[in-house]
């Protein structure tokens, strides 16, 4: 039986990873903090392993241990640990670069390389594509990033390339939404409560991967015989922001308020927002960095490549995969 390695498993994506690798035959050890909740890693043939990337020696140590006890390391891991909000911007490369680098270097020094490393970086490392061409974001094009945790997932994609026989892949998804999501989630409970919310009047023209479809792919990843490459990851469609609501509408059957706030004044709120929290140390869901998100108007991906080398076939468009997170948000007193 094939060990594969989840690091972040008890998140979003991480905990829908573990219950398919479980499906697919594999020995799962699910990497996670002494503090990370277990509430949707239920299964008992799961094998825990806390593994601590801040500290080099301890990170050696355990790698090195588990060689000794299981007769080699992992086949396969799936790196999706990582944090996407922070305090402060130090935190973003700390964790999800210098703790990548450190666990690819332990790795390295205990002589257990997988087979295969993925590399869970996100579309926010390159960052939008231009909005007069609207011409969907592609590898030739020099990353962006307008948010500081896409910069810091720009410079561990950065650190891979600088390596010599490391078997790694990196995925780059969009937008990646279905049960359990908490982010995206907020723009259900707006129109649960009869409003649709937007920022500037042009429209954005938004990519999505339904948790489900991005988890198959990763894991089908495993076996195939390719190594070294990265790819943006998205169901290869494109819609306007405003069909993400429109869906959300009629899985809900709710009738809303729209709401559209110039981008200046959704600037200066984020800007008086910062000021706020930054007395407590903590930064708000609104702050600057979001907006650049949130106005940027092309977030199109290039996507032929990982249809071709993975056969990649997605199973939900966006209608679909509302409709199914809606369902579960439901069945969960979500809404």
């Amino acid at each position: 039986m094939k060990k594969v390695l989840i690091t972040g498993a008890s998140g979003f994506v991480g905990s829908f990873l573990v219950e398919d690798a479980l499906k697919k035959g594999y020995e799962v050890y699910a990497g996670i903090r002494g503090s990370s909740s277990r509430k949707y890693l239920p299964d008992e043939r799961i094998k825990f392993l806390s593994l601590d990337f801040g500290n080099t020696n301890h990170l050696t140590k355990s790698l090195d241990d588990f060689a000794q006890e299981n007769n080699g390391g992992f086949d396969f891991i799936i790196h999706g640990a990582g944090i996407t909000k922070a305090n402060n911007i130090q935190h973003y490369y700390d964790v999800n670069y210098l703790n990548t680098k450190h666990f690819v270097e332990a790795l390295i020094t205990t002589k257990t390389i997988p087979k295969k490393f993925i590399q869970v970086s996100s579309l926010a490392a390159f960052g939008p594509g231009n909005p007069k061409t609207l011409e969907p974001i592609n590898h030739t094009h020099k990353p962006m990033p307008v948010s500081s945790y896409g910069k810091s997932k720009l410079v561990a994609e950065e650190y891979f390339a600088t390596l010599n026989d490391f078997p790694f892949i990196i995925f780059r998804p969009t937008t990646v939404y279905g049960p359990r999501e908490r982010d995206l989630f907020t723009v259900f409970q707006m129109v649960n409560n009869g409003f649709e919310f937007y920022i500037g009047r042009k429209p954005q023209h938004l990519t999505f991967i339904y948790v489900k479809d991005l988890v198959t792919l990763m894991l089908d990843s495993l076996e195939r015989d390719i190594i070294n490459k990265s790819y943006f990851v998205s169901d290869g469609k494109s819609y306007e922001s405003s069909l993400l609501n429109t869906y959300i509408k009629q899985g809900l059957n709710k009738k809303t308020i729209k709401l559209t706030m110039p981008v200046a004044v959704v600037k200066a709120l984020a800007f008086t927002l910062e000021k706020s929290f930054g007395l407590f140390n903590q930064i708000p869901t609104l702050n600057s960095e979001r907006v650049k998100e949130f106005e940027s108007t092309n977030w199109k991906v290039f996507t032929d490549d990982l249809f071709l080398d993975f056969n990649f076939k997605p199973e939900y468009d966006l209608e679909r995969g509302v409709m199914e997170t809606i369902a579960w948000y439901k069945q969960e007193k979500w809404l």
